[in-house]
């Protein structure tokens, strides 16, 4: 089951296991009472951000699955007493005013927080206009960040690349910032060509902040890795998201976590669990400012406050050891996917976006957006029929079991 869509019962259950010694020594490490969170009143570590200077939370709250679950109040609340300073927001998820409710009710929360928040947008000079929506729909004078939501999603990847080298671009950022509405720009991306996107942001000079779909065991040769080392060459920000979806998926068995604490002994000798052992290997990463996580419940909440007050560097071994027992479960989403997937399968299909929409559908339970999304594809693009899917499977980084997991796109998204 994954992080995302483990329930509160489920958790409980993997956390108060006593049957095996590993499972015990991670008893402690992810059960936070409200009360003890609510206790801690200092906020969670924190990095600046690339050369804007911000000061962000390891642990960005992510808001996106929560729209269809009536828990954004409690949960807005409960993060800001657990520490969490960074939240995240968008148009798209109609979390906005959860936040306005929020910051209407205790008006000193908007200054101790930075806020994220995105649009779709075809051209920079839109973001000019929808800025103003959703400064409104938030009751907030200005955002710390405004982004681009899924650049690349609905451009080509030329179109992509001169958004952000752009003259456009440049002149709206400019104007924005002056403005004082948002004070730094930037985009989101999980285009399988994000490595030449984000690649051309470091070098257009514009772009202040980046949030990326991304995965702690990168190849350091990898198109993806020297994007991110040119972007933190140039200062430009970066925060990962898609980090832990999909892991541990859903329907496993359920001493599925603590046989990957067996399989992972580090975790047990840290007292992490699964998820925090993956958090903790995607802050080793240092050019990584901060993850945005879709946080859904109370215990993933506490878990999730946890690891960042616990967090001390992983050495590369032991990033190892969880990358190779997180690939042993099945991961249903590929963070590290650039289409190699498709290209060694002999087709169109874009089996990275459907088993991403999966994801979302089964694990972060974000169902309506999943077909929503799953139904804008072209019918190229959805139409893996004659492709080669175990070639698919051997050229995924991830490891991706499309033959299983594609038949579910077809019976949960069409």
């Amino acid at each position: 089951m994954s992080h995302d869509e483990t329930s509160g019962s489920d958790r409980r259950a993997f956390l108060q296991a006593g049957a095996l010694a590993t499972a015990a020594a991670l008893s402690s490490a992810g059960r936070l009472s409200a009360d003890d969170a609510a206790a801690r009143t200092g906020p969670l570590p924190k990095r600046k951000l690339g050369k804007t200077g911000v000061e962000m939370t390891l642990l960005e709250m992510g808001t996106g699955a929560l729209r269809e679950r009536g828990v954004l109040d409690r949960l807005l609340r409960l993060a800001f007493a657990a520490g969490v300073r960074t939240f995240d927001t968008a148009n798209l998820y109609g979390t906005e005013p959860g936040f306005k409710k929020w910051f209407e009710s205790a008006p000193d929360v908007r200054k101790q927080i930075v806020l994220v928040t995105k649009d779709e947008v075809d051209t920079p000079r839109q973001m000019l206009q929808r800025l103003d929506q959703r400064l409104e729909a938030l009751a907030t004078d200005y955002v710390d960040f405004y982004f681009v939501h899924g650049l690349g999603d609905h451009h080509t990847l030329d179109e992509a690349i001169n958004f952000v080298k752009g003259q456009e671009f440049k002149e709206t950022a400019e104007a924005i910032r002056k403005s004082g509405k948002a004070h730094f720009l930037g985009f989101s991306t999980h285009h399988k060509d994000r490595a030449q996107i984000i690649k051309a942001a470091a070098e257009g000079g514009i772009v202040d902040a980046i949030m990326l779909m991304y995965t702690p065991w990168l190849d350091k040769d990898s198109p993806l890795n020297l994007a991110l080392d040119a972007c933190h060459e140039k200062g430009v920000g970066l925060i990962s998201m898609k980090q832990v979806a999909g892991q541990f998926p859903k329907g496993a068995k359920t001493d599925t976590l603590e046989e990957v604490v067996r399989r992972t002994p580090m975790l047990a000798q840290k007292k992490l669990s699964p998820y925090q052992g993956l958090l903790h290997a995607i802050w080793t990463d240092e050019r990584i400012s901060g993850s945005c996580v879709s946080i859904k419940n109370d215990d993933q909440l506490r878990e999730d406050a946890d690891a960042a007050r616990r967090y001390a560097p992983l050495k590369q071994a032991e990033i190892d050891q969880l990358r190779d027992s997180a690939l042993a479960f099945g991961p249903t989403l590929c963070a590290d996917c650039d289409g190699r997937c498709s290209l060694a399968a002999g087709t169109k299909a874009e089996l990275g976006n459907l088993t991403r929409f999966l994801t979302y559908h089964e694990h972060h339970g974000i169902r309506s957006e999943a077909r929503r999304q799953y139904a804008a594809l072209s019918s190229e693009a959805r139409d893996w029929s004659g492709a080669d899917l175990e070639a698919a499977r051997a050229a995924c980084p991830n490891k991706l079991d499309f033959a299983k997991l594609l038949p579910e796109c077809d019976r949960h998204l069409a």
